[in-house]
């Protein structure tokens, strides 16, 4: 191993001397072919699934995408000549067609180079709505979708700065939008201006939980130009793109009617701003206002939250998720915690649930108190509800079904949520008379859908529940051979109908309209494998043991042309794996991979390498367990090495690979795993580590899933950061980063620090920094340059 490696140092500094300077590249002829697709179109549905909208997008955004105008406020990334996030995906055509129709047809008088988001169907589901994003602003547009037609509504002075713009009527003939103030001021640049001042925070004595956060407010300029691009005056338009003002001028962060609609919720962001926290945590006020625009009640008001206790379980006071009631015409419902929001307080129940009916002349009423954290509670059609409720760190969920005709509740389910053995699945849902999504309850009977992982492979499920006595029964089990399938909706549960994906390694998903009772499937879609260079591409889940007993699994991908009979040949292996924790190991030894699944190489996968004549092991368990009151990183580094040595023992026992071949790589935290295996291990020849996080004290307060703080566990913080190990690192390393990371803790500067002390030190490595990316690569130049640097790097290091 020492020789090979020696060998392999040689090679990766003599590749990389004089390429420092090098324009954009493509990759080998085998990898660019896969990566420079048409990628096919998604696929949006209404609720009564008889219209399919085909949507689609170019593979990737450009340089050019990614240079255009930006300002970083408050968490948020808005270009302010467009108002709209400089982030946002774009359709650029919509097709559509009835469902048991055989051809899409193009919907006519789209816009001209159309950069379409916020898709929405209409209540009636008559109309589709969507936003156009010209070169000055966004506009509001409707499909009529029985003639295929669009038509421009407004002008380009919609304001998606704060996400969607608008929010349909009841009446599906009208929408309120937010528009951009007529008497809006000028941005200040204060790039050239000379300072008045310092800028100047202050700490009040108080204990809090920040963790790092990214574009955040930095000074009184920032928070004149975030007030400038969120504020909007809110008009309601008809069909025909008639105007009528609504609301003046707020900093309107949320809008929505009451099922009945009625009444009109609106939430303002309001001052003071923060420097230390993202606008999700400055003060807001919301308000219900009646159909016509007058204040009926104030119903909640949130000061500014720079104050946290710690721990993921831990939440703000007050009244929190504030929502409509969907079966109710004008209720609102909203939780208040009962132990302060803080976690390590003791408290017999930790939050209640209130609901409150309009004109909210009357004191809100309690219906339940959960004794874990309240996650969400959603309604049926009937006199039924189900809460649930959750605690991170025993990883427990709860759910229970509420009767308010008798008062009572019943649960329904009880178990570890990292266990999807138990999983029972999600409830299927209906649009009621409101057009609100609530659980299909009827006669009696709801209906669960379940992805149906167990120890024998996935086999996706319908139950049938009786909501009396909780008893299920089984409708439908998923036992197609070699084809994965995924139960999307049940269209109806009497005739036994069902929408479905249907999928394997070389067929790409596909919908499909299934009776469960006949047997019969329709084909709804028909989309090509754009993939058809791999489709032979041998592939298998593995199930292997860890040296403590744990199951671990991973897809293992092998050549195409490759004799698996013979293994004359031993390859170079890849692995890709992220770190997942867990409290117990037989939750961490679960395996949710299918060996059916489609083949779906992207920039992220290191599949793209078998037609090289690599053998990958992608998705990689990477378990790291800690029980009891035992923290899953207090071992961090030994349940890592031992993962690593699990799997490349597991393929070598196989008789596929060279041991003295194998490369590790991974992104964000699994970048963050490749440096330690690198430097506490010599099982890998190289690595690839991509946008991560390497110094652990410059996330001083949490990270990942570590609650604990750097000053609670410092020799922890200090073992697991590959930083303060980097004079052990010795093996070569290629390390990638977006240089606009928006990720929290993964600032591009991690990357740079880690490399400058890597290259101080004597360590082969080489940093590449993508222009313009954001913590995932969007840019087809960058993404091709990407392929090309790690087909390069590996090469040199596995193949010379």
């Amino acid at each position: 191993m020492k020789i090979k490696l020696t060998i392999c140092l040689l090679a990766f500094l003599n590749f990389y001397d004089a390429q420092e300077n090098i324009t954009y590249q493509k990759p080998s002829a085998e990898i660019l072919k896969l990566a420079d697709y048409d990628r096919p179109p998604g696929v949006l549905m209404n609720n009564k699934k008889d219209w399919v909208v085909f949507m689609y997008r170019p593979t990737y955004k450009t340089l050019s995408d990614l240079s255009q105008q930006e300002m970083k406020l408050g968490g948020l990334r808005i270009n302010p000549v467009t108002n709209i996030a400089s982030t946002a995906n774009y359709l650029n055509n919509l097709k559509i067609r009835k469902i048991n129709d055989k051809n899409e047809v193009q919907v006519k008088n789209l816009p001209a180079d159309a950069k379409i988001t916020y898709t929405s169907f209409s209540p009636d589901e008559k109309k589709l709505a969507f936003t156009n994003t010209t070169a000055k602003g966004v506009e509001l547009w409707i499909v009529d979708m029985e003639t295929a037609t669009a038509k421009k509504i407004t002008g380009d002075v919609l304001n998606a700065n704060l996400g969607s713009p608008y929010v349909w009527y009841n009446d599906s003939q009208s929408l309120l939008i937010k528009t951009l103030p007529q008497n809006r001021p000028a941005l200040i640049d204060s790039s050239k201006d000379l300072p008045t001042g310092p800028i100047v925070s202050t700490a009040d004595g108080k204990v809090s939980q920040n963790r790092t956060y990214q574009d955040l407010l930095k000074n009184p300029q920032d928070e004149k130009n975030f007030e400038v691009l969120t504020a909007s005056e809110v008009y309601s338009v008809d069909l025909n793109g008639g105007l009528k003002k609504v609301k003046d001028q707020d900093m309107y962060t949320g809008l929505s009617f009451s099922p009945d609609g009625n009444y009109l919720m609106a939430t303002i962001i309001k001052k003071p701003f923060s420097y230390i926290v993202p606008l999700s945590r400055f003060p807001i006020t919301t308000t219900v206002y009646d159909i016509k625009g007058n204040a009926v009640k104030v119903v909640n008001e949130v000061p500014l939250n720079e104050i946290m206790p710690k721990g993921f379980s831990s939440v703000r006071t007050g009244k929190r998720d504030l929502s409509w009631r969907s079966d109710a015409p004008s209720t609102l419902v909203f939780a208040e915690a009962l132990d302060g929001g803080d976690q390590s307080k003791a408290s017999e129940y930790r939050d209640e649930i209130f609901m409150w009916e309009a004109p909210f002349t009357a004191a809100p009423k309690s219906f339940f108190k959960t004794k874990q954290r309240y996650e969400d509670v959603n309604w049926t059609n009937d006199h039924y509800a189900v809460v649930s409720e959750g605690w991170y760190d025993t990883r427990n969920t709860k759910s229970f079904l509420v009767d308010f005709n008798n008062n009572e509740s019943k649960i329904i389910e009880d178990r570890n949520y990292q266990d999807v053995y138990s999983d029972p699945g999600k409830f299927n849902r209906v649009k009621n008379q409101y057009g609100r999504s609530v659980i299909d309850l009827k006669g009696g009977k709801a209906y669960l859908i379940g992805d149906g992982f167990t120890k024998d492979g996935q086999h996706p499920f319908i139950d049938e529940m009786d909501v009396k006595s909780l008893k299920k029964k089984r409708l439908y089990t998923s036992n197609l051979k070699n084809t994965k399938e995924s139960i999307i909706d049940i269209l109806n549960p009497s005739k036994g109908e069902i929408l479905t994906t249907q999928e394997s390694p070389s067929l790409y998903p596909n919908y499909f309209k299934k009776n469960i009772k006949s047997n019969k499937t329709e084909t709804v879609t028909h989309f090509a494998n754009p993939f058809e260079s791999i489709k032979d591409v041998y592939k298998e889940v593995i199930t292997y043991k860890r040296n403590d007993g744990v199951t671990l699994t991973g897809t293992l991908y092998l050549p195409a042309n490759y004799d698996r009979k013979a293994k004359k040949e031993k390859l170079p292996l890849l692995i890709w794996a992220y770190p997942t924790e867990y409290k117990d190991k037989n939750t961490a030894g679960q395996n949710t991979q299918n060996p059916n699944e489609f083949t779906f190489p992207y920039y992220g996968s290191f599949v793209y390498w078998t037609t090289k004549g690599y053998a990958v092991l992608d998705d990689a368990a990477f378990p790291i367990i800690g029980e009891g009151k035992t923290e899953p990183n207090d071992t961090f580094i030994p349940q890592l090495v031992a993962n690593a040595d699990a799997a490349i023992n597991a393929v070598d026992q196989l008789g596929y690979i060279d041991k003295k071949k194998v490369a590790v790589g991974g992104h964000s935290y699994g970048a963050f795993m490749t440096a330690n295996l690198l430097t506490h291990s010599n099982l890998f020849a190289c690595g690839i580590a991509r946008s991560g996080a390497y110094n652990r004290t410059l996330t001083p307060f949490g990270f990942q899933s570590e609650q604990r703080n750097y000053w609670d566990i410092p020799e922890i913080y200090n073992t697991m950061s590959p930083f303060m190990n980097a004079d052990k690192m010795k093996t070569p390393l290629l390390l990638v980063h977006g240089d606009a990371d928006n990720n929290p803790g993964t600032f591009t500067l991690q990357t740079e620090r880690y490399f400058q002390a890597l290259k101080n030190l004597g360590a082969p490595v080489k940093m590449v920094l993508l222009p313009k990316e954001s913590h995932g690569y969007q840019a087809k130049e960058n993404i091709l340059h990407l392929l090309w640097e790690q087909d390069q790097f590996l090469e040199k290091c596995l193949k010379k």
